[in-house]
């Protein structure tokens, strides 16, 4: 069989990418339903802590945004297409809308404002002129954007209006954070990359195997694939721990991770904030003050007996 280089049409989809986009679904969901459980209690031990999660968390986010440099090569690498651009940007936008609305609904206190999407709609803007720069200039800029919030942080950037940029000094509380600095360096490698590769085509290519198809499918219906797996998994999942835990449990476990939240944020490292917590809530039920504390009522007398908790548990243990 013959294979020869080609120059790709204008808005050229390849399976091969499409398929690598399904396996960046694929790992998605897998990482989502990981997440669920360990959210929910359903499993003894928390993978959001695992630094080896963590890490497969970025893998994907990487790869997604690497795609999304790759598809603008492709699509308007040989003419931009601003029909086709915009009314992919508008479906992007809008999804990334119905995520934070959805977020907000279940996570009033962690819901999306800055995540894969809003990034990806903001990257595929921010990308334009460099398809129009050769790979080498668009890989040095890739590599700057990854450095520069290495090489420099400030409090200015940590303000709720400026902090979707990556450069404050504080993590924000939300359930996903992709911000401009560095991540939009895997958007510019996509770009980079496409530049190097010369697609080829088979002048009869086979049909693609089973799998391969189903991840072409996935591929080139990630975005709706992307808004519905949550749902679908955090609801069956949540139905599913509201039957096995009791509403005490989950009513512990709001108020430590809302405690720990807080307590990170006040400079407070992870194990330090987590005996705190577990403290306060351990004396508060001790001394049948728990239920008074949920109904979120205090009176003066209650009022000065937490505070006197909180210190008590705050206080340096003797060695």
């Amino acid at each position: 069989m013959n294979e020869r280089p080609i120059s790709l049409p204008r808005f050229a989809r390849l399976p091969i990418i499409d398929a690598a986009r399904g396996v960046a679904i694929v790992a998605m969901v897998i990482y989502h339903f990981g997440w669920n459980l360990s959210f929910l209690e359903l499993i003894p031990v928390d993978l959001r802590d695992f630094p080896l999660w963590i890490w497969f968390g970025h893998a994907i986010a990487a790869s997604f945004l690497a795609l999304v440099g790759v598809g603008l090569v492709l699509a308007h690498g040989q003419g931009f297409g601003r029909e086709r651009f915009l009314r992919r940007l508008a479906f992007v936008v809008g999804a990334a809308a119905l995520v934070t609305a959805g977020t907000y609904l279940v996570f009033p206190d962690r819901f999306i404002f800055f995540g894969i999407l809003h990034h990806i709609a903001l990257a595929s803007l921010l990308a334009l002129p460099f398809l129009r720069l050769p790979w080498f200039g668009v890989a040095l800029v890739a590599l700057a954007v990854f450095a520069l919030p290495i090489a420099f942080k400030a409090e200015a950037f940590s303000s709720p209006w400026l902090i979707w940029l990556g450069l404050g000094t504080r993590l924000p509380s939300t359930n996903d954070f992709v911000p401009v600095f560095p991540w939009f360096a895997c958007v510019l490698m996509g770009i980079a990359m496409a530049k190097l590769w010369r697609p080829v085509a088979s002048e009869a290519p086979a049909a693609p195997q089973r799998p391969m198809r189903a991840l072409i499918w996935m591929g080139r219906n990630s975005l709706p694939i992307y808004l519905i797996h949550q749902p679908v998994l955090y609801g069956g999942l949540a139905v599913l721990a509201s039957a096995m835990l009791p509403p005490v449990d989950r009513e512990t476990r709001d108020f430590l991770l809302s405690c720990q939240e807080q307590c990170v944020g006040t400079g407070g490292d992870t194990l330090t904030c987590a005996n705190f917590c577990g403290c306060t809530v351990s004396n508060l039920k001790k001394e049948s003050l728990w239920q008074r504390v949920l109904a979120d009522a205090p009176d003066v007398t209650l009022r000065l007996r937490i505070e006197a908790i909180t210190r008590q548990c705050a206080a340096p243990k003797a060695p």
